[in-house]
């Protein structure tokens, strides 16, 4: 299979873990680096040695790239990737996959209409860690899930991220910058959600840049940074689900599963791999279960999805799934306002697991 072109566009702190991954992985070839700031975008094209690089607009007009990493800031998600699906060009986003439902509804049937792709992290869904999981559900091992428990809290990163204004804006917060992360895993276990219900905070109005060379500069925060929610999905499961930055004691990566017969504790969502963990209702201990399969890193679902096109099947990490999530996060938000339980009405297709054979790092024939 030769190689799919890509073309990364944002060149900020995320696109070192793709650009470092998808160099490793022979499926794929970055060709060019794109950025509002064409030196940031240069200077990452001769970090991870990639031909070209340059604006927004040469990345979209170059003939060999086929696929539009978009890594910009979650505001540009969507006007990025429809102007790549407009010139032709399948697209990958972060996440979130728009800055609100609408956007993503017509980002998706634009590339319908194109007969194109799109693909939206978090591909951590793709890693050994989530795909162990699944399967190890999928033989039994905890009887039918019915239920699952979700934990992220901590101080927020103004404390660490040179710029974390971003952050702390409409469209992001704990839930939208991080909540994939959680709802990806649920939506890849249990399917699509029905209902929402949360109640939502926010602990102050300002926060204080702790690190860089902004450091002590204060900021206003627009969006809450405490919510707690329920879920009820269509296969009868439910959740309960904490995403929070006002917390001084940081815990983060929390996933339990409850089945009928036993509970897995599930590796964090925000990584590729990890131990899983089991305890029957009759055991006093957790038996660990190493977690079998690609732990490779993001870019790890660009990959599946380039296989996915040039076979003609579908890929993993899908659009749906990410609009279905995006759906939950705004329904959960607006919960949080003060409206009670909030319908979801968007579907998708549970993705086919992998097995734990399959390697990112090896040319698929």
């Amino acid at each position: 299979m030769d190689p799919l072109g890509v073309g990364i566009v944002g060149c900020g702190n995320i696109s070192d873990q793709y650009l470092r991954h998808l160099a490793t992985f022979p499926d794929v070839q970055v060709l060019f680096c794109a950025d509002i700031d064409t030196e940031r975008a240069k200077a990452q094209a001769a970090a991870y040695d990639v031909p070209a690089a340059g604006s927004v607009q040469q990345a979209l007009e170059h003939p060999g790239v086929e696929l539009v990493v978009n890594l910009t800031i979650p505001a540009a998600h969507a006007e990025v990737a429809s102007a790549a699906i407009a010139v032709g060009k399948h697209v990958w986003n972060e996440k979130p996959l728009a800055p609100d439902v609408a956007s993503g509804c017509a980002l998706l049937g634009q590339a319908r209409q194109a007969g194109l792709r799109i693909g939206c992290a978090p591909d951590t869904v793709l890693g050994a860690g989530l795909q162990s999981a699944r399967r190890l559900i999928s033989a039994g091992a905890i009887g039918t899930p019915v239920s699952a428990l979700t934990l992220l809290q901590g101080p927020g990163p103004e404390s660490w991220h040179p710029d974390p204004e971003f952050l702390f804006a409409k469209g992001a917060g704990p839930l939208f910058d991080l909540g994939p992360y959680y709802l990806s895993v649920l939506a890849t276990l249990f399917g699509p959600a029905t209902r929402v219900a949360a109640v939502g905070r926010r602990a102050r109005d300002t926060r204080v840049i702790g690190s860089g060379p902004r450091v002590g500069t204060e900021f206003t925060v627009e969006v809450p940074t405490y919510i707690s929610a329920l879920a009820e999905y269509a296969g009868g499961q439910a959740a309960s689900l904490l995403f929070s930055w006002d917390s001084p004691l940081g815990r983060a990566g929390f996933v339990e599963i409850t089945g009928t017969e036993a509970t897995l504790s599930v590796p964090d969502p925000n990584t590729f791999d990890g131990d899983l963990r089991v305890r029957r209702a009759c055991e006093t201990e957790w038996t660990v279960i190493p977690s079998a399969g690609a732990a490779a890193g993001r870019g790890t679902g660009v990959v599946d999805m380039a296989r996915a096109i040039r076979r003609g099947e579908p890929h993993r990490a899908s659009g749906e799934m990410a609009l279905h999530v995006l759906e939950m996060m705004t329904a959960i938000e607006r919960s949080a306002s003060g409206t009670g339980f909030d319908a979801v009405e968007s579907v998708f297709d549970v993705p086919a697991e992998l097995d734990a054979e399959w390697d990112p790092h090896v040319r698929a024939t």
